[in-house]
C-alpha cells in the first residue's frame, strides 16, 4: 500500500511503525473471509482491509477522528484473526492499537461512552474493587431487562450468581515442588480472573508444583495493562505493565525464572508485546527480557513430563481461545496435552472464529457480541461434550453464560487428570446448577 506521510510525520516512531504496517498490506482482501465482524455485518469498513483504509487516511492526514472512523474501529474485536490469515504479515495489532490511542487522544465520545469506558477502566484492573461491583451488579441483576442502555444490561447480565471468595493462593509467595526442581516460574494471578473464578490459578500452581516446577507469584505484579491498552488508555496500561516489569525483573536478577507463566491468554499476548510497548521507554531492556520469557501455561506444560492416560473417559470440546490461535500463534499445545492427558477432544466448526468476549468488547458492543456467541455455542453444542474446555476467562464467561455444559480451563482437566480434584464447575452440573455461570 501507497502510503503519503511527511518526512516531519516520520520523525514520530508510532507513525514510522503505523507507516511499516500500512506499506506491506497489499490490498488482497483474505483477511475478510476469518473477519467476525465482516461476517456478522457485511460491510467493508468492518473488515481489517476497511479499518486499515480508515487508519491510513486518518493519520496521514494528521486529523481529528470523525465520528464514522471511530465506529467501525471500536468495532474491532482485535482477535487478531486477519493476522494469521494475512499473507503478507502485515502486523494489524500493532496498527490498530494506535489508532485506538490517537482516537483516545482526539476524540471527545459521548458523554455515556466517556463515564463507561472510564469506569470500566477504574474498575476491571482491580480485583477488590471489582468483586465490589460484582457484588452490586448481582444485586441488581434481577433487573437487567429495565435498563434503556443495552451496554449496562450485558453488564448485569454477565454478572455470576455466587462470587468465589478470595484465595490466598493469589498472595505474594512461593510454592515449593513436589520432589526435585525442574524449574522455577513466575505466575502471573491478573485481576479480573482473581475476582471471577480463583479454581484457575490453583489448579495451576498444584499442577506446576506436582510436575516439579516451584511457583513464584512476585511482590507487586498485577494486572497486565491489556484492557486499558485496548481502549488507547497508553498511558494507563503501561504504568500498571511497568509494575509487573518490575516486579517480574527483580525475580530474574534474584534467584532467576524459567519462564512467567500466564493462564490468561489475552493477558498473555499483552506481556508477550511488553518489548514493542516499551521500546522506546527507559524500561526497555528489562520489557524485553520479560516479553522473551512470558510463556502461556501450556507452552510450559508441553516441555514437563506430563502423565499420560490419566483422565475418566469423557468429550472435551476445546474452544480456542482467539488471544491464544491468533496471538500468539500456540494451536496445538492445549489440545496435545488434553489427549496426552486421556480426554477424547473435539472441536467446533469454525474454531478460528471469536466467542465474541474479546476483553471488555462484550461489554461495549453487546449486540455483535451476542450473535458471535451464540454461533459459538451452537457449534460447541453441536458436538455433544461433556465439558468445555478453554484457556481464557474472558472467553468461559462469554460462553457459560449461554450453555448448560460446564466449561473449565484446560489447566483445571488436566491438573484432575494427574491428581487433582475433579473442577468444581463440573461438581456443579453433575447436581443440576447449570444456567449462568456459577463460578464457585
Amino acid at each position: 500500500m501507497k502510503t503519503e506521510f511527511t518526512a516531519e510525520q516520520l520523525k514520530d516512531p508510532k507513525i514510522t511503525r503505523a507507516n511499516e504496517i500500512l506499506r506491506s498490506c497489499v490490498h488482497c482482501g483474505f483477511c475478510t473471509a476469518t473477519c467476525p465482524t465482516y461476517q456478522v455485518l457485511g460491510d467493508e469498513l468492518d473488515s481489517p482491509r476497511g479499518r486499515i483504509y480508515l487508519i491510513k487516511d486518518m493519520l496521514e492526514n494528521n486529523r481529528v477522528p470523525d465520528a464514522k472512523t471511530v465506529k467501525h474501529i471500536d468495532r474491532c474485536l482485535s482477535c487478531l484473526a486477519c493476522m494469521t490469515t494475512c499473507p503478507s504479515g502485515v502486523h494489524y495489532m500493532h496498527l490498530v492499537d494506535h489508532a485506538r490511542e490517537y482516537i483516545e487522544e482526539r476524540y471527545k465520545r459521548p458523554l455515556g461512552d466517556r463515564a463507561l469506558r472510564w469506569l470500566l477502566a477504574r474498575i476491571l484492573p482491580y480485583p477488590t474493587r471489582f468483586r465490589l461491583a460484582l457484588l452490586g451488579a448481582k444485586i441488581g441483576r434481577p433487573f437487567a431487562r429495565l435498563m434503556p442502555d443495552a451496554r449496562l444490561r450485558a453488564m448485569l447480565e454477565m454478572a455470576p450468581r455466587q462470587i468465589p471468595p478470595v484465595s490466598r493462593n493469589d498472595d505474594p509467595q512461593s510454592f515449593a515442588p513436589k520432589g526435585a526442581r525442574k524449574k522455577r516460574v513466575a505466575l502471573m494471578t491478573g485481576c479480573a480472573q482473581k475476582a471471577l473464578n480463583t479454581d484457575i490459578n490453583d489448579a495451576t500452581i498444584r499442577l506446576l508444583t506436582r510436575l516439579g516446577c516451584e511457583v513464584v507469584v512476585a511482590e507487586g505484579a498485577g494486572c497486565c495493562g491489556a484492557l486499558t491498552h485496548h481502549m488507547g488508555k497508553s498511558d494507563e496500561s503501561h504504568r500498571t505493565a511497568a509494575k509487573n516489569i518490575r516486579a517480574w525483573a527483580r525475580e530474574m536478577d534474584g534467584e532467576g525464572l524459567d519462564a512467567i507463566v500466564i493462564n490468561t491468554s489475552g493477558c498473555g499476548t499483552t506481556v508477550k508485546d511488553y518489548g514493542h510497548m516499551f521500546r522506546h521507554d527507559a524500561l526497555a531492556s528489562d520489557a524485553a527480557r520479560v516479553s522473551g520469557i512470558a510463556m502461556d501455561v501450556s507452552e510450559v506444560l508441553m516441555q514437563l513430563d506430563l502423565p499420560t492416560g490419566g483422565a475418566p473417559e469423557m468429550t472435551v470440546a476445546y474452544h480456542a481461545a482467539c488471544s491464544l490461535q491468533h496471538g500468539q500463534q500456540i494451536k496445538t499445545y492445549p489440545k496435545d496435552l488434553l489427549k496426552r492427558a486421556g480426554f477424547g477432544v473435539v472441536e467446533p466448526t469454525d474454531s478460528h472464529l471469536c466467542c465474541g468476549s474479546a476483553g471488555t468488547y462484550n461489554l461495549m458492543q453487546p449486540e455483535i457480541s451476542k450473535q458471535l456467541k451464540e454461533r459459538k455455542v451452537r457449534t460447541l453444542e453441536a458436538r455433544n461434550p461433556d465439558v468445555i474446555a478453554a484457556g481464557n476467562i474472558g472467553c468461559m464467561m462469554q460462553i457459560g453464560s449461554a450453555t448448560g455444559v460446564p466449561i473449565v480451563h484446560t489447566v483445571e482437566l488436566l491438573d484432575w487428570a494427574t491428581g487433582g480434584p475433579k473442577p468444581p464447575a463440573m461438581e456443579r452440573a453433575a447436581q443440576g446448577m447449570t444456567g449462568v455461570p456459577i463460578l464457585r
